[in-house]
């Protein structure tokens, strides 16, 4: 029955797109040559002429939209991946419609109608998505549309898995309950939700309860009960999920990749690959030349009060360890004496620092003494948004004591980030900005660090831990 409804709501879905995309491209023609909102210079085309393109129009988009995943299941996938889906489906779509047209020597068609119906199909195919998913959010949190799932695992991965499915009523999963590998909890509940029996009956638990997805919990030490849950899952045509018992170490973007047909579990891996690491270093370069112009007679201010002050360089040139433990120089305004560490050693700055100069008090206290590192931006060393970058000799001593302090070394190094708009930056604590300089990298997009930038702005650059 459930099946019968998915592919009533997908049947649906499908003709939802194919009208969008038929009055798109003929409301395209009429925008174009019709409105009056752009000149007309050779007259206007009948419409029968872009008429007789509805069809192949239709079943290139439909194509194209089967073959990058968007009619695949909408349950348990973020809406955000069924939006980018329908974007990326639609601009390959026009891309090839464009390059079609080009080589079509019988009639001419018109370049912005294509560039106009690329803009209404995208807008409308994204709102009667949204449309479509937020309807089935309704029923599923009314209890309608659902899938019945059983959890193969009384342990703590299975209240994980539980705990997750509660967190999202909108996909449409109910639990039935828990098979265990111990008598002794049969009978009782976990998360709320009764303990059925034992793995060996899986197949009967699965029937009785009209079970539609089976998701296996089991440890890494329960090998053997594995095997024998699917010898009796044979004859089953439930949708069997397994999670791995690897929780525990997974740290960055941890996910499932197929490679060549064979799964690859990735326990850490850096978020930025792709299209995300385009438009970060994209975003990079132009907030940081922008940065430069505008800050540039302040920072010529600034090295002429340095040179008229004391005697020494004005740039602070310091070895920096960034993206994936490759060092680089990144440069500051200098704040302190010349060989401000030659008796020290290496030392990070204290409150009331000695070795600071009078300019450079004002500098480090209003974080002036960084604009240099627009610099390392634009070159590519450093982002405007990431974990600080630490010296090497510090690393080297971090990274035996701080538990996964070279994680933060999977994303480049930043001028501001989430730790530092929280307060944790200086002499404070290392296991706080650990803590954070992670979920930034986690949870990275270009809104997140869009709303870092704007909180650094709006909190100010003084700060009582920079000195």
């Amino acid at each position: 029955m459930l099946k019968k409804y998915s592919q009533l709501f997908l049947s649906a879905l499908v003709i939802s797109d194919s009208l969008v995309i038929l009055a798109s491209w003929i409301g395209a023609y009429y925008i174009r040559f019709h409105a009056g909102w752009i000149p007309l210079y050779n007259g206007i085309p009948p419409v029968e002429q872009y008429q007789a393109l509805l069809i192949p129009v239709l079943i290139l988009f439909l194509f194209n939209f089967k073959v990058v995943g968007v009619y695949q299941p909408l349950r348990g996938k973020s809406v955000w991946v069924d939006y980018y889906n329908v974007i990326k489906a639609n601009t390959i779509s026009v891309l090839i419609l464009s390059s079609l047209l080009f080589f079509y020597r019988e009639e001419s068609y018109s370049r912005i109608v294509v560039g106009i119906f690329w803009l209404t199909a995208t807008f409308s195919l994204v709102a009667s998505h949204m449309i479509v998913r937020n309807f089935l959010m309704i029923l599923r949190r009314r209890g309608k549309n659902l899938r019945y799932v059983l959890i193969a695992g009384s342990g703590d991965l299975g209240r994980e898995v539980a705990e997750r499915i509660d967190l999202h009523p909108e996909m449409g999963f109910k639990i039935v309950g828990f098979l265990t590998t111990q008598k002794k909890k049969i009978g009782t509940r976990i998360q709320g939700y009764p303990v059925l029996g034992l793995l060996d009956d899986v197949s009967r638990h699965i029937k009785e309860q009209g079970v539609d997805k089976l998701f296996i919990t089991l440890s890494m030490r329960s090998q053997d009960h594995f095997e024998r849950v699917l010898f009796n899952l044979g004859e089953e045509s439930v949708d069997i999920k397994v999670v791995p018992d690897l929780l525990q170490y997974m740290s960055l973007s941890g996910g499932v990749d197929n490679f060549d047909g064979l799964p690859i579990v990735n326990l850490t891996e850096s978020p930025l690959y792709g299209w995300n690491l385009v438009f970060k270093r994209a975003t990079d370069i132009v907030i940081s030349s922008l940065a430069i112009v505008i800050t540039s007679p302040l920072m010529i201010l600034i090295a002429l009060l340095i040179k008229l002050q004391s005697r020494g360089p004005v740039f602070f040139i310091q070895e920096r360890v960034g993206l994936d433990r490759k060092a680089f120089k990144m440069y500051k305004f200098r704040s302190m004496e010349v060989d401000a560490e030659s008796q020290s050693g290496p030392v990070w700055t204290r409150e009331n620092d000695d070795r600071r100069t009078r300019l450079g008090v004002l500098l480090r206290k209003t974080s002036l003494d960084e604009l240099p590192q627009f610099l390392n931006v634009l070159f590519g060393d450093m982002s405007m948004v990431g974990p600080r970058p630490e010296r090497p000799v510090f690393v080297e001593d971090f990274k035996k004591s701080v538990p996964h302090y070279m994680l933060r070394l999977k994303m480049k190094a930043g001028i501001t980030g989430w730790a530092q708009v929280n307060g944790w930056r200086g002499n404070t604590s290392l296991e706080k900005r650990i803590e954070h300089d992670l979920y930034y990298i986690k949870h990275w997009s270009l809104l997140f660090d869009i709303k870092i930038i704007i909180k650094t702005l709006w909190n100010g650059l003084i700060n009582r831990h920079a000195y």
